[in-house]
C-alpha cells in the first residue's frame, strides 16, 4: 500500500500554469482590488472576505492541481473530494468573498474601460446572465451536472478521456457557482426569490445528493467498472471505496448545506430583522395571491 501511494506522489509534478493562473495571478489581482477598496471605506470588504475568497481559490488547485487529483482515477472517494471541492465549497467560498468588485478594482483600468466595461453591458450578454441566475436555472443546473457526470457511461468517459475530464470539471464549478449565486447573493445579484424560498432550495437540493450518495453506499455492486482493476489504495476495496464515497458525499452535503439554512433561518426570525420581516410577509402575500 506505501508504495503504491509513493508512486502516486513520484508521479506528481507541480502544474506550473494552472498554480500562476489559478493560485497566484487571481490572488494579485483580488487582493490589490480589495486594498484599493480597502483604502477607500475600511468596511466595505472585510478581511474575512477576502480570506474566504482566498481559500476557495486554493481548494479549487487542491481539487485539480494537487496529487489529488492522480487519486481520483484509483480511489472514488478521492473523485468524490474533488466533486465536493469543485461544486459545493469552493464556489460558496469564492462567492462569499465578494468577488466582482475587487476584481473589476484590481485589474487594469484601461482593460475595464476598454474591454470587460463594454462586454458586460452587451444587452445579450445581459439577457443571458439574468436568465442564467434566475434560482430554478441554478438549481437544475447543479442537479444536472451531478446526475449526468455519475451515470456510469459518462464517468467512464471522463475517467478515459483528458479533454472530457477538463469538461468535467469545469461543469461542476460552473454548476456551483450558478447554485450559490441565488443563496449568497454576491453583488452584483439581484433577489428574484424571496429570502424564505432559499430554504426550500437548499433542501431539494440535498434530495438529488442524498439519492446518489445512499445509491452508492447501499447498492452493494461496483457502480464503477473502472475502479475493479486499479491497485488497491488504504487497504479498501473497490466496494468499500464506493461506499467511503457515498457516506462523504451525504455527510459534507447536508453539513454544508445545513449552515446557510441556519443563517437564513436566524435572520428571518431575529426580532430586530426588519428586512427578514419585510422578506417573511412578502412571501406569505406572494402565496396568497398565487393561490387567488
Amino acid at each position: 500500500m506505501n508504495g503504491e501511494i509513493q508512486n502516486v506522489f513520484a508521479a506528481w509534478r507541480l502544474p506550473v500554469p494552472l498554480t500562476l493562473s489559478v493560485i497566484i495571478i487571481t490572488a494579485i489581482v483580488y487582493l490589490r482590488g480589495w486594498r484599493y477598496l480597502r483604502s477607500a471605506s475600511a468596511n466595505v470588504i472585510p478581511a474575512w472576505r477576502a480570506f474566504s475568497f482566498l481559500l476557495g481559490v486554493c481548494l479549487i488547485w487542491l481539487a485539480i492541481g494537487s496529487p489529488l487529483a492522480l487519486l481520483d482515477e484509483q480511489l472514488l472517494t478521492a473523485h468524490m473530494m474533488q466533486h465536493l471541492l469543485l461544486m459545493t465549497i469552493a464556489p460558496a467560498l469564492i462567492l462569499m468573498g465578494a468577488p466582482v468588485m475587487p476584481m473589476l478594482h484590481g485589474l487594469p483600468q484601461a482593460s475595464v474601460r476598454f474591454i470587460v466595461g463594454p462586454v458586460f453591458r452587451w444587452q445579450p450578454l445581459q439577457f443571458i446572465g439574468r436568465a442564467l441566475s434566475r434560482p430554478e436555472v441554478c438549481w437544475f443546473a447543479a442537479a444536472a451536472a451531478l446526475v449526468g457526470w455519475h451515470v456510469p457511461a459518462a464517468f467512464q468517459v471522463a475517467l478515459q478521456s483528458e479533454g472530457w475530464h477538463i469538461a468535467e470539471h469545469l461543469s461542476y464549478m460552473a454548476a456551483g457557482f450558478l447554485f450559490w449565486w441565488p443563496v449568497i447573493q454576491p453583488w452584483p445579484s439581484v433577489p428574484v426569490w424571496p429570502r424564505w424560498s432559499m430554504l426550500l432550495y437548499l433542501f431539494s437540493a440535498t434530495l438529488p445528493c442524498d439519492i446518489l450518495s445512499a445509491y452508492l453506499t447501499f447498492c452493494e455492486r461496483v457502480v464503477y467498472p473502472a475502479y475493479v482493476n486499479v491497485p488497491r489504495l488504504f487497504g479498501l476495496s473497490a466496494l468499500e471505496d464506493q461506499e467511503c464515497a457515498g457516506a462523504l458525499m451525504w455527510a459534507c452535503i447536508t453539513i454544508v448545506f445545513l449552515l446557510p439554512a441556519a443563517e437564513i433561518t436566524t435572520s428571518l426570525l431575529a426580532p430586530n430583522s426588519r428586512t427578514g420581516k419585510l422578506e417573511a410577509r412578502t412571501g406569505v402575500a406572494s402565496s396568497r395571491s398565487s393561490r387567488t
